[in-house]
């Protein structure tokens, strides 16, 4: 009974070192990896899209003229939360991308039809969103170049012999990346600059 349940700690202890030496244990632990940014990635894009209903009612409140501008916001915000993307299929990161994008495009739109609005950029309200905002880009380019990293790393453990061995009998397959393009895109978090006075503005606030 005693070298049965000592044969069974020895077994278990051989498969352990087995699977550690083929690389296994180094997958699931890169893999575990990407999961976790992507989740930072997606949480980040959300707390965005959660300040944009605030940030277009604000905006509203001083410039309802600029409906066009408010429009597309809004509508970009639509189509981004209509997305179920899956970081697996390569398409599906290629249109939940492109939807970011356009939703970031709308907000550099919306940003510079502030700069007509002196009054909307003084705004207590206002600048606290521009706070948010700001920092919630910088989030989000911080969460997209370590998702982008740890993609790498797991990319190339499971193209590396003996690891692709054990990657392809698990079905551990290469993960679709964010473009290149995109890839040199975040090594700078885009500037929210809501605050800066535009020129002129002393003198339309005079009249």
């Amino acid at each position: 009974m005693r070298y049965g349940w000592l044969a069974r700690i020895a077994a278990i202890g051989l498969v352990s070192a087995t699977l550690a030496g083929c690389g296994y244990n180094d997958i699931q632990r890169t893999d575990e990896a990407t999961k976790s940014s992507w989740s930072e990635v997606l949480n980040q894009y959300q707390r965005r899209a959660d300040l944009i209903p605030n940030l277009v009612s604000t905006v509203q409140g001083f410039a309802d003229q600029e409906k066009e501008v408010l429009t597309r916001v809004t509508e970009a915000r639509s189509r981004v939360g209509q997305i179920q993307v899956n970081p697996s299929d390569p398409n599906s990161l290629r249109q939940f991308e492109q939807a970011q994008q356009e939703m970031g495009g709308a907000l550099a739109r919306l940003m510079v039809v502030v700069e007509n609005y002196p009054q909307l950029k003084s705004d207590a309200n206002f600048r606290d969103l521009q706070a948010q905002l700001e920092g919630t880009e910088n989030r989000i380019a911080v969460a997209r170049r370590r998702y982008i990293e740890s993609i790498q790393q797991y990319n190339v453990l499971v193209r590396q012999f003996p690891v692709n061995l054990t990657a392809m009998v698990f079905g551990y397959d290469a993960k679709p990346q964010f473009s290149v393009e995109n890839e040199r895109a975040i090594s700078s978090a885009p500037k929210v600059e809501f605050g800066a006075p535009a020129r002129g503005s002393g003198a339309a606030q005079g009249k």
